[in-house]
């Protein structure tokens, strides 16, 4: 099993990641909770990583602390939670965030999130207010905490920045009418995709 990798971050495009370790390329996907803690290209990165082999494909996912980590395998046992909509529900709610809802019976936040309706979000209160009932957590105001390199760091837009904000939502499973209508809405200047993603996620799940 893969358990962590370092290397130089080659390429990122929401959700996913090149990373390359002694010259092999690993891709992986990572939640944009974490994917906002990421370096800039051409920098050292270090990612827990969790792996899942189907028989259709070998997939790999990526985090920036054991807890993370942790939550997505937790979220994985959940019956009717695939490692997709587990990814989706970390990038519309950190780890902090999924705890207080659980804790707080706070149905209609998790079936803002795609892929989790109604039955599932009831299984999910169900089944991981046990399981987690034993995690710190601290409060925390808003949706998506803000990490240092996302407020700090102002990249140069690139040209297809909207698009690959609509493509992340997209991947993430949100549906293609939404993503779209939800970017062109929150669009501006001077911002990357990576920032629109999160505004976006902000924007849908409060």
């Amino acid at each position: 099993m893969i358990g962590r990798l370092r290397g130089i971050l080659e390429h990122k495009q929401p959700p996913y990641v090149l990373v390359d370790v002694a010259g092999i390329g690993y891709e992986l996907q990572l939640p944009m909770s974490c994917f906002y803690q990421l370096p800039e290209i051409g920098q050292t990165v270090t990612l827990i990583t969790h792996f899942v082999v189907r028989e259709d494909a070998q997939l790999l996912y990526g985090f920036h602390d054991e807890a993370s980590r942790r939550l997505f395998r937790e979220l994985i046992k959940v019956n009717g939670i695939g490692p997709k909509v587990a990814l989706a529900i970390l990038s519309g709610l950190n780890t902090q965030q999924f705890i207080q809802a659980i804790n707080h019976d706070d149905i209609s936040a998790l079936t803002k999130l795609p892929g989790v309706g109604k039955k599932t979000a009831e299984r999910l209160l169900v089944e991981m207010k046990d399981r987690l009932k034993n995690w710190s957590v601290e409060p925390t105001d808003g949706l998506l905490a803000p990490s240092a390199f996302a407020e700090q760091t102002l990249m140069q837009e690139p040209v297809s920045a909207k698009e690959e904000a609509i493509e992340a939502l997209m991947a993430l499973g949100y549906k293609p009418a939404m993503a779209e209508k939800t970017i062109n809405r929150l669009s501006s200047d001077g911002l990357t995709s990576e920032q629109l993603i999160r505004l976006a996620l902000k924007s849908m799940v409060s």
